[in-house]
């Protein structure tokens, strides 16, 4: 049998991945769009069993050729760019794609856990799973809502197998480095020092003061621990947050970014008024084509997680980024 990571050379696949074949799982068949090529290389240290183009993996599914051959399926495939405002790739990409493939799924009766997102939660102060909550302000962040929705529909009307929908909140840690301006604020804050020794972020805006606008930002490393938990519970079926539960300020990220490098650099740690001070942090003034469609706080409701019986802590900012540093260094 095979265990099919879809979006596997991406981001969040690829480290669930190196994570299976942790467990000792090389039967992982790698499902991903390379037309960005260079994504290899977050697979060049991991072992697989094959690698289809999502394309050829939907023709094969729909022609059969996976029946009774795969035991669960880790969908992390998608379009993630929340400012691709192309509706129909969009809604085709995320929307139709796990669709088809959580009907398959449930005919062969095996789990299917997909990557939902926090966008679903729009404007939103209260990031809790509920419809009273949502209110997605993109078409990304509508892609992932629809689905959702379909989830909960089918849940009430039964389910033949496990699906659980993990809304990531701002996931951050190794093999993101192919994502671009869609990359994490640490790695954009990690290269920017090692460029030119300072960070910039946002200025005030929306009531917030310089740098303070607030995130839940979670560890990679979190997010797979969560995924392969549910794959050892498939009981567990629904839509849960997958945050740290706990929202702190973009000047949190910085801090502990660069700090982690003056570690590697034998340099004491210093305060974020010592960074402000000695011009290490600067603020820019917050861009007009954001204004209105910015989430300047989340903090993810992580009840029904741990109701799932996820209980291991979540990193913090401070944790979390200081492991990332290490690994980016050690590149």
């Amino acid at each position: 049998m095979t265990i099919v990571v879809t979006g596997a050379a991406g981001f969040i696949g690829s480290n669930l991945v190196k994570a299976l074949n942790a467990r000792g799982r090389t039967d992982v068949l790698a499902v991903d769009n390379l037309e960005k090529g260079e994504k290899f290389l977050n697979l060049v240290d991991c072992e697989i069993e094959d690698y289809l183009d999502k394309r050829d993996f939907i023709s094969l599914i729909g022609d059969g050729a996976f029946d009774g051959e795969i035991d669960a399926v880790l969908h992390q495939g998608a379009c993630s760019d929340t400012m691709n405002h192309d509706g129909k790739y969009m809604m085709e990409n995320n929307y139709h794609y796990t669709q088809e493939l959580f009907e398959f799924c449930q005919s062969e009766e095996i789990p299917f856990l997909y990557a939902s997102s926090a966008a679903t939660y729009g404007k939103g102060t209260v990031f809790r799973e509920e419809r009273a909550c949502e209110g997605p302000l993109n078409v990304y962040g509508y892609s992932k809502f629809l689905f959702d929705q379909v989830l909960r529909q089918r849940m009430a009307e039964g389910l033949t197998a496990q699906v659980a929908g993990f809304r990531y909140f701002n996931v951050y840690g190794p093999r993101e480095q192919h994502k671009g301006r869609m990359a994490s604020v640490a790695f954009h804050n990690f290269n920017q020092y090692r460029e030119t020794g300072k960070v910039k972020l946002f200025g005030g805006y929306d009531g917030w003061e310089n740098g303070m606008q607030s995130r839940d930002f979670v560890s990679v490393d979190d997010v797979v621990a969560v995924n392969l938990h549910f794959l050892d519970n498939p009981d567990k079926s629904g839509i849960f947050n997958l945050g740290s539960g706990r929202a702190q300020p973009f000047n949190d990220v910085a801090v502990a970014t660069v700090n982690a490098c003056r570690r590697h650099e034998g340099k004491d740690a210093l305060s974020l008024a010592e960074l402000v001070g000695q011009g290490i942090l600067e603020y820019i003034d917050f861009p007009d084509a954001l204004k209105g469609k910015y989430q300047s706080f989340t903090q993810a409701d992580i009840t029904r997680l741990r109701e799932a019986g996820y209980t291991a802590p979540m990193s913090t900012v401070e944790e979390g980024v200081s492991r990332y540093v290490d690994w980016l260094m050690s590149r």
